[in-house]
């Protein structure tokens, strides 16, 4: 178990944290993220136990965070993940201490780490953003009061052609096959049809 005091593993432990974390912070979901952080943080804050550590470098981690999460939110989004990235690679550089300012990381292990988290985070969390700010291609409601063709019989389940889909569809009355319908509401992805034709008999 020697390994988990060794500093190097324990900044690349660290490193694997914080960028579960950042990302579980901008793509929330299934908790896989979080749970993974924890583990990495557990791991590296076990060797932080154990070694001695710069307070001031972990002060400089806390501080990462807040640009970080204004970098999701601003217009000027690359100055905070900027701020941002520079705190995290700095403070997880020098959290390990030694005698002076020589971080007890292996400067190579630091350089490519540090490196290779900074460009991820760069890209991903710019992708992540430009995402969530896309607006849907589809406008579901939209859908409501469009006419189109049922391509198979329909009442519990069925298919239709409308807005130049295939779509499924159910129908309170049977609506034969290439008859025209119109779509009534939707539920969640299935479209609620009913027969134009027979409306206006």
């Amino acid at each position: 178990m020697d390994f988990l005091l060794d500093p190097n593993f324990a900044y690349l432990a660290l490193l694997a944290g914080i960028l579960l974390g950042l990302l579980a912070i901008i793509t929330p979901g299934t908790g896989l993220l979080e749970v993974g952080a924890l583990f990495c943080f557990v791991l590296a804050g076990y060797a932080a136990y154990h070694l001695s550590f710069n307070w001031w470098a972990l002060l400089l981690l806390a501080l990462g965070l807040i640009p970080f999460v204004y970098a999701s939110r601003k217009p000027n989004r690359e100055v905070y993940l900027a701020v941002s990235i520079l705190f995290l690679v700095i403070g997880s550089i020098f959290l390990f201490a030694v005698e002076g300012w020589k971080p007890a990381v292996n400067p190579l292990v630091a350089l490519l780490a540090s490196g290779s988290l900074s460009a991820f985070l760069w890209v991903g969390v710019q992708k992540s953003v430009q995402a969530a700010v896309i607006p849907p291609t589809h406008n579901l409601e939209a859908l409501i009061g469009q006419t189109g063709e049922a391509r198979t019989l329909i009442q519990d389940a069925g298919s239709v052609f409308v807005n130049g889909e295939m779509w499924s569809a159910r129908s309170v009355r049977t609506i034969p096959a290439g008859s025209h319908v119109r779509v009534v509401k939707r539920e969640g992805f299935i479209l609620v049809v009913e027969d134009e034709n027979s409306e206006k008999n």
